[in-house]
């Protein structure tokens, strides 16, 4: 394996932030796969004087850990972390060397008391954008903690371990031998999920605000920032910060950023919010808006936050079916990323639910990793871009069928099939397969609001060119109000009016 001039290069430039020695252990065979993990470790201990290499036995051929000398830090990647995971690797080994977490402290302090013996597992894929958060998360908990240690696996290094474990999602993850989670997972998320919950304590406390953003996506983001640059008290409350970007792959369409990737994104967007003075409440999720003196926004661990005035950016998520069999195969054969999933699907028969440009994107990518794709539109037509249907047509492997309506997806343990039914002739129908993967837009994330503000009858908030809801002070801005577009640059700017609205409304009353 020959590394790309431009990864040579920011590997130097990492590798020279090392703070002290580390060690590689290496497990390798004769197959190609160790040849090519050998020659990545090689290349990495040449350019540090760092870095020691010497073999070892470990469960898995073939693999490398990454340790402090005389010390097992816990840290393991089977299989080549490159791609996606590259990241991930060069964390490791500053973090290994010494160098500090850019995390906050109670994160540490809750990583440092976890008592007894945690032996994760997660497996990958290269090409998924999901999984390096969670490696990178599991990794530093290993790091911070010697009951901890994590093993990276990447599925198509171990094809028959990932067949054995039923895994048809990443990235999926296991604790002691036991499935623990699936999915994106934030450092936070899999403390919770492991019993060491935050002190939630302090939001009963606040005291109320001038602004209260409820969302954490770009609209949520640019509203904070637009908010607090006025030098008004300004909080913000999000599940997760980023949002649908942070389940978003490549972007090509931000103005001024030729490229970037979801996560990455989202990591900006916190770290520009974390320039303001504005007050951060993470993985904290509303349940009910309502209006006394102030404008009350109650959380799901029951605290009850209040401001003058509030912005609504909750966002949107995948929508679903809604036919039987897709929640009960969620994970195992329904999946909603194709490049998250698609290569779990390898020479195997898979369907496309959606005909818009994500679903005949989806089944493009996906056609160069199966056997078959079957594509199904409610539509009499495809709704995706012509160059986009030029090139889905253009494919051998692809079946196109229009004008069809889900009806259920089959299987026992995991999916085997997808029933339809033909909407002209009323013929019910059915395909055997190993995958479905849902792409059929999006459905905006306010249930919570109830009746307190209008709304469409689909659920997008109903506001005016200024951003102002049906309740006086109440503003929104995003994927979760009847904007005409959802794209990102959008959402960045109706959050900007909603704050730059907010300021006046008070300013008026």
């Amino acid at each position: 394996m020959v590394l790309d001039p431009e990864i040579k290069t920011q590997l130097n430039q990492y590798l020279g932030l090392m703070e002290g020695d580390v060690l590689i252990q290496v497990c390798a065979g004769d197959d190609q796969i160790s040849l090519d993990m050998l020659s990545l470790v090689n290349a990495i201990a040449g350019m540090s004087s760092r870095i020691k290499l010497e073999k070892a036995d470990l469960p898995r051929t073939p693999s490398f850990s990454v340790n402090r000398p005389g010390e097992d830090t816990g840290i393991v990647f089977a299989g080549i972390p490159l791609g996606h995971e590259f990241t991930s690797l060069v964390l490791a080994l500053l973090q290994v060397s010494g160098r500090a977490p850019k995390v906050e402290q109670d994160v540490i302090d809750r990583i440092k008391s976890i008592r007894g013996e945690f032996r994760f597992e997660t497996y990958i894929s290269l090409t998924c954008h999901n999984c390096p958060d969670v490696v990178q998360a599991l990794n530093l908990m290993s790091v911070l903690n010697p009951g901890i240690s994590h093993t990276m696996i990447d599925g198509a290094a171990f094809k028959a371990e990932v067949e054995s474990n039923n895994i048809m999602a990443v990235p999926s993850v296991f604790l002691n031998g036991e499935f623990f989670g699936g999915g994106r997972m934030t450092i936070d998320e899999i403390l919770t999920k492991i019993g060491v919950t935050r002190d939630d304590s302090e939001l009963f406390e606040k005291e109320p605000y001038d602004v209260l953003v409820v969302g954490g996506g770009p609209a949520g983001a640019s509203a904070a920032i637009y908010a607090a640059r006025k030098g008004i008290r300004t909080g913000i409350v999000a599940d997760r910060f980023g949002g649908q970007v942070v389940d978003t792959l490549g972007i090509e369409n931000l103005i001024g950023m030729k490229y970037t990737e979801g996560p990455k994104l989202a990591a900006s967007l916190e770290e520009h919010v974390k320039e303001y003075n504005v007050d951060i409440m993470k993985l904290q999720r509303a349940v009910r808006l309502e209006k006394d003196k102030l404008f009350e926004v109650q959380l799901e661990n029951g605290a009850v936050l209040k401001s003058k005035t509030v912005i609504l950016s909750t966002g949107a998520r995948w929508r679903t079916i809604g036919v039987p069999g897709e929640e009960e195969f969620k994970n195992k054969g329904v999946a909603y990323c194709p490049h998250c999933d698609g290569p779990l699907y390898a020479g195997k028969r898979v369907a496309v639910v959606g005909g818009g440009n994500s679903g005949v994107e989806a089944a493009i990518d996906l056609a160069g990793i199966t056997s078959h794709v079957t594509v199904l539109s409610l539509s009499s037509e495809l709704k995706a871009d012509a160059v986009l249907q030029d090139r889905l047509y253009s494919l051998p492997n692809v079946t196109v069928l229009k004008n069809v309506e889900t009806t259920e997806i089959t299987g026992t343990d995991k999916v085997r099939g997808i029933s339809y039914i033909e909407r002209d002739s009323g013929a019910v129908k059915h395909v055997e397969l190993e995958g479905v993967f849902v792409q059929i837009g999006l459905v905006p994330n306010t249930e919570w609001l109830g009746d307190s503000l209008e709304r469409m009858s689909s659920g997008e908030i109903v506001v005016d060119k200024r951003g102002a809801t049906s309740l006086p002070g109440v503003f929104a801005g995003g994927d979760c109000t009847d904007s005409a577009y959802n794209q990102i640059v959008i959402s960045m700017g109706s959050g900007a009016t909603a704050a730059l609205s907010a300021f006046d409304y008070l300013i008026r009353h």
